[in-house]
């Protein structure tokens, strides 16, 4: 009998986080007391920005950034006396901007078929950009709306002092 309960208990308790919203129970020393969570609808859609983005013009315009970003994090690392041991490498699309072992290494590449340019950070984690063809053109982090020059100008400022993203082709910073 106490198997079937448990079994039941556990079934329960799937089907309950399955629900949204959930109802979370708080135990407090004396008194019982239940609280309701909703889940939070983002600032920005998880659907494609642009679906009908031309492929030729995705490549033209992701070429064009991940190349100013090497030739500029090239320039950084050289301009940087904290940066010396760092390396910058660009092949197949993708960039590897590693800073040493106290910074991390920053990879930002080109997704063709999601049409994306995806950023793994040693801060932030990874993220994907799709592109805004407003204004130039700009990659944007859809759950934030952070653009890609603006997250990179803000993390790698803590890093070196003279960093400046605005410089960069399709940079929104």
């Amino acid at each position: 009998m106490f198997r079937v309960f448990l079994r039941t208990s556990r079934r329960l308790a799937r089907w309950q986080s399955a629900i949204t919203p959930s109802i979370c129970r708080s135990w407090d020393i004396k008194l019982k007391s239940y609280q309701i969570h909703s889940v939070t609808n983002r600032m920005y859609s998880a659907q494609n920005i642009q679906p009908d983005l031309d492929p030729v013009v995705f490549e033209k315009v992701c070429n064009e950034t991940l190349e100013s970003l090497y030739e500029y994090f090239e320039e950084l690392i050289d301009q940087s006396s904290n940066l010396k041991g760092a390396d910058v490498t660009f092949s197949d699309g993708v960039l590897t901007v590693a800073l040493g072992p106290n910074y991390g290494t920053y990879v930002i590449n080109r997704q063709t078929p999601n049409k994306q340019i995806w950023l793994s950070s040693p801060t932030s984690g990874p993220k994907r950009y799709d592109l805004i063809l407003d204004n130039g053109g700009y990659w944007i982090y859809k759950h934030d709306g952070v653009t890609l020059h603006k997250l990179l100008q803000q993390e790698i400022s803590k890093i070196s002092s003279n960093a400046d993203f605005k410089t960069c082709t399709h940079a929104l910073v």
